[in-house]
């Protein structure tokens, strides 16, 4: 496969008019449900609603232009709410800009260097952890919309815990108005999708199930705030300079210093972009039975990210709802995921005004069932209940970690946790085992020999193990099987050299029967198969036995 293959131009050779229809469909669907949850996520992440459409359409579009599978959608996502909204409180917008920025180089790096199949290693506790731990800032990071609370003058509220401190303080300023807007907001988005899903319902029902909740919830919410007596907080009203202006590409000022602080962020930014988005294309390939190329992926986020950095925007990735429904809806070529941008580009600078009127309590409610869909709980009790304690351990510290401090700490934490705990747990695994009788599975030890086996993988973690060979002051021959050993390290080959030496040192000769491929090749890099001699290395270990009984 091809580092760098966009999906667009291989699909083309057997594009047909049909499709194209099909693609236009899903564009325009994609778009109608990408609208209110780009302006929604954009306010999540602490920047203007109108950047969260600027990263729709330029990097939906760049992606999907130069993206290695043919129906994933490009976006902000809320996995990027949190630690966006930390860059913009601590560095600014030309901080943000420059993570973005970053971001994208590091992006592109990978998928030339053709690392998009080391993704796999994130282990899934990480990710299930960390995921569930964004939700959750999510839904405190709105809670203050939703009820429409007044901080005090002069309040900090940028980490979770700080935010929770707030609106323990301001509780007493809960405006009835916007929890009651925010409320059927929450209901029309909980209930409409169940009509879609009512077959006694006949045609009403393939509506409701054709037009997205949010939109719903939306029209709703600017007809409530319009045209009744409830008074609430609007988009209008937090951002009254809302710009439906294409937006002029621009490069941020900044500093040595600037970019020494952003870059842990734009690393998180990188490896968060990579993980979303082949992990949209894993779902997406099961879906319509294709296969994405992952370098090409990794690159065509990069350039999309650096796009939207340019253009005011902020980071992008794959967003696995949107790509079910351009899926669900026809899409089946990257052409629907510019469409998807286009349609969005035409809300921007024909209907923007619009979204002045929306209500805050109706888009923390989108957010809220963002939050409910993306956290998975159902699958963290799974894992909390069937996993071993370990894996438990990474997962819970991980999701603990991101509420309590950020993603930065929680991601790098957990690896090295996930990281150790595998390690101990191969260290247990491998074991060293002497044949104590004579006579072990029908196989006769000739005397003055002593047969070790060793079970597992040989590395730092265990190597202690491998001191404990026994002998007799009789013993003319140590035999060790390594059949059921598939590596070995440094340590381990010291190991080994350590025996060796101490069976000089008592003159016994030491065989290694049934070398595997991989301790083979350590063994001869480091010298020790020619220091021993290639007739210490018998294939079996009858064949073993027979040189120790000669």
């Amino acid at each position: 496969m091809k580092t760098f293959q966009p999906k667009l131009f291989t699909t083309f050779k057997n594009y047909s008019a049909k499709q194209l229809v099909n693609d236009l469909v899903a564009g325009v669907i994609v778009a109608i449900i990408a609208l209110p949850l780009s302006i929604a996520l954009a306010i999540a992440s602490g920047v203007s609603p109108e950047q969260g459409l600027y990263t729709a359409i330029i990097a939906g579009f760049a992606i999907s232009l130069f993206g290695g599978s043919k129906v994933n959608i490009s976006g902000p996502t809320a996995a990027f709410a949190t630690i966006v909204a930390g860059v913009v409180a601590t560095q600014g917008i030309s901080g943000l800009v420059l993570a973005t920025l970053l971001a994208g180089l590091f992006l592109i790096i990978m998928g030339v260097c053709r690392l998009g199949s080391l993704i796999k290693y994130i282990p899934l506790t990480i990710t299930t952890g960390f995921t569930a731990g964004i939700a959750v800032t999510i839904v405190i990071g709105q809670i203050k919309d939703f009820m429409g609370l007044t901080f005090a003058p002069g309040t900090h509220a940028v980490e979770t815990a700080e935010k929770v401190t707030a609106i323990a303080k301001s509780i007493g300023t809960v405006n009835v108005q916007a929890v009651l807007v925010g409320v059927i907001a929450m209901a029309i988005l909980i209930l409409w999708p169940m009509l879609g899903k009512c077959s006694k319902l006949g045609v009403f029902a393939r509506i409701c199930g054709k037009i997205p909740p949010s939109i719903i919830a939306v029209i709703v919410g600017i007809l409530l705030s319009q045209f009744s007596p409830l008074q609430v907080n609007t988009i209008g009203t937090l951002y009254p300079d809302l710009s439906s202006a294409f937006p002029i590409p621009s490069l941020p000022e900044f500093s040595l210093d600037t970019v020494v602080a952003v870059l842990p962020d734009a690393v998180t930014i990188a490896v968060l972009a990579a993980i979303e988005s082949l992990l949209s294309c894993v779902v997406s390939d099961g879906m319509i039975g294709d296969r994405h190329n992952s370098n090409t992926e990794l690159i065509a986020q990069g350039v999309g990210n650096i796009c939207s950095g340019l253009f005011g925007g902020i980071p992008a990735t794959g967003a696995i709802a949107r790509t079910a429904a351009n899926v669900k809806n026809g899409g089946r070529s990257p052409v629907s995921g510019m469409v998807h941008a286009v349609v969005l580009l035409a809300f921007l600078l024909v209907l923007m005004p619009l979204a002045k009127m929306i209500p805050m309590p109706v888009i923390a409610a989108i957010l809220f069932m963002v939050a409910y869909n993306m956290s998975e709980w159902r699958h963290f009790v799974h894992i909390c209940k069937t996993s071993p304690k370990s894996d438990i351990l990474v997962m819970v510290l991980t999701f603990v970690l991101t509420v309590a401090f950020d993603l930065v700490v929680a991601i790098a934490v957990g690896l090295v946790l996930a990281v150790v705990l595998f390690m101990k747990r191969m260290g247990d695994v491998t074991h060293v085992r002497r044949w104590e009788s004579r006579e072990e599975n029908g196989k006769l030890i000739p005397a003055h020999t002593v047969v070790y086996e060793i079970h597992g993988p040989m590395f730092f973690a265990d190597s202690d193990k491998f001191r404990d060979f026994e002998v007799n002051d009789d013993t003319e021959t140590l035999i060790v099987r390594m059949g059921n050993v598939a590596t070995v390290d440094a340590t381990a080959m010291k190991r080994i050299e350590e025996l060796h030496a101490m069976c000089n040192e008592k003159n016994i000769t030491l065989l290694l029967s049934h070398v595997n491929e991989h301790p083979m090749k350590v063994l001869k890099k480091a010298g020790f198969y020619d220091a021993l001699g290639a007739d210490h290395f018998p294939a079996t270990v009858e064949e073993a036995l027979q040189m120790a009984k000669r």
